[in-house]
């Protein structure tokens, strides 16, 4: 009986989390870069190059680590990079500070789920 909770549940993260990656930059794109929503949903979904610092842990995929604070662009340094990028007076530079802010929050989220 609680087996089929568990992988409900495990599906229902996995479906949040690619979700948040993929449809929610899209929206903020539509919300808050009008004229210029398919540049900006095509760069923030463009930030989830940060996950490739994943090839350097071993092993590289493990369901039940949390990303924030373990790998190299998602540590705490990296954050305040993202964060001083949002100062730069650069619209491009700016859409890709919220796709990798935006990811931080997603891979965060994960971490609250397992309980990290």
């Amino acid at each position: 009986m609680i087996q089929p909770m568990i992988d409900f549940f495990s599906h229902f993260q996995t479906a949040v989390h690619y979700g948040f990656h993929l449809i929610v930059p899209g929206l903020v794109a539509r919300v808050f870069f009008k004229s210029q929503w398919k540049v900006a949903w095509l760069i923030m979904v463009a930030t989830m190059v940060v996950d490739l610092d994943h090839l350097v842990a071993s092993p590289i995929f493990d369901p039940h680590r949390c990303s924030i604070g373990f790998h190299p662009l998602h540590s705490l340094n990296a954050h305040v990079v993202y964060v001083l990028m949002m100062l730069i007076p650069n619209t491009y530079v700016r859409m890709a500070a919220i796709g990798l802010l935006f990811h931080m929050v997603t891979d965060l989220q994960d971490c609250i789920w397992m309980g990290l």
